[in-house]
């Protein structure tokens, strides 16, 4: 379905992005974590188009795409949404789900896939999309646009982000319903073990690279044991240390 070959991409000559090699399947549930800089959310863009590679290819369904605009990738099936959703004032829940959907859709419909994504839906279709909504709102409805576009790759950065814990509970129960929702593959970048024990696959990113691909117990070992062998130290006379 999506496969990553060779790519490179360097800003302010640092290398952000190294020799990225990577196959995701359909219908699969992919998260990719790591520690901060370490390239995650600069690859995801790069799949969306947002950032465009300094070598190497990107390809969809077969399609070479390393080229293409946003909007090209997205009739193609991508979808992508941001760590912090867009407010739109004046339009509202119904107005916004109907534009997603690429066609007139029933205020039924938007009500299904509202209560799809844990929102009530006569409380919520007729709403604007503005700061009125809460994160965790702003965020579940975005998730309802996603799965209206019927994508067949869709892209989270971070959903949990700027959320308190109540709306993270019930972001948790979506996304373990997401299979549902997306018909396609769904990717997403997390630093949550309760997300990463959801996926089918997990991606540790460090430095750029690609370190390891494996399950979520896998993944969470490896890092562990990582981070206790990089806090190793030993004294050098007086207080000072040394790795």
């Amino acid at each position: 379905m999506l496969e990553l070959k060779n790519v490179c991409f360097t800003r302010d000559n640092k290398k952000i992005l190294d020799n990225i090699n990577l196959k995701i399947d359909t219908n699969k549930f992919i998260a990719i974590t790591g520690p901060n800089g370490s390239g995650k959310s600069t690859l995801v863009k790069m799949i969306m188009g947002i950032e465009k590679p300094d070598s190497g290819e990107i390809i969809f369904d077969g399609k070479d795409i390393t080229n293409l605009k946003i909007n090209e990738r997205a009739n193609l099936g991508i979808s992508f949404a941001f760590q912090q959703p867009v407010k739109f004032k004046g339009i509202t829940v119904y107005d916004l789900l109907k534009i997603a959907s690429k066609k007139n859709i029933t205020k039924k419909e938007a009500c299904e896939v509202l209560s799809r994504v844990g929102l009530c839906a006569k409380e919520y279709v007729d709403r604007e999309v503005n700061g009125s909504l809460s994160g965790g709102e702003l965020k579940r409805i975005e998730i309802a646009t996603v799965a209206l576009r019927g994508s067949k790759l869709a892209i989270f950065d971070e959903p949990e982000a700027g959320i308190d814990l109540w709306s993270f509970n019930n972001l948790i129960e979506v996304f373990e319903n997401m299979r549902e929702l997306v018909k396609g593959t769904t990717l997403i970048i997390s630093h949550q073990e309760r997300i990463l024990n959801i996926a089918d696959e997990v991606i540790l990113m460090r430095r750029g690279k690609i370190e390891k691909i494996g399950s979520s117990k896998e993944i969470l070992e490896n890092n562990i044991k990582n981070s206790i062998n990089c806090c190793k130290v030993k004294k050098v006379g007086g207080n000072k240390c040394q790795n």
